[in-house]
């Protein structure tokens, strides 16, 4: 088994705040925490929690190609 990372294995993705995630898609920033995290923003695919787990970061190419899928697909 490879656990030797290559360079197409390593992609650049974009860390949001919740504040800067809610200026891209339009979402009150209390709302992105209360509804949308953990029910359709899950962790460790839509974002990840940093510095011992205080502090959260989008990830935004994730959240975008899945908001993509979701209109193309009508969900």
């Amino acid at each position: 088994m490879n656990f030797y990372l290559t360079e197409v294995d390593i992609v650049a993705h974009t860390y949001l705040t919740t504040e800067e995630l809610s200026e891209r898609i339009k979402y009150d920033a209390r709302t992105i925490r209360e509804r949308l995290k953990d029910s359709v923003l899950l962790e460790g695919v839509h974002y990840l929690r940093t510095f011992g787990g205080r502090k959260i970061h989008f990830i935004w190419e994730t959240i975008e190609k899945d908001m993509r899928q979701a209109s193309l697909y009508g969900l």
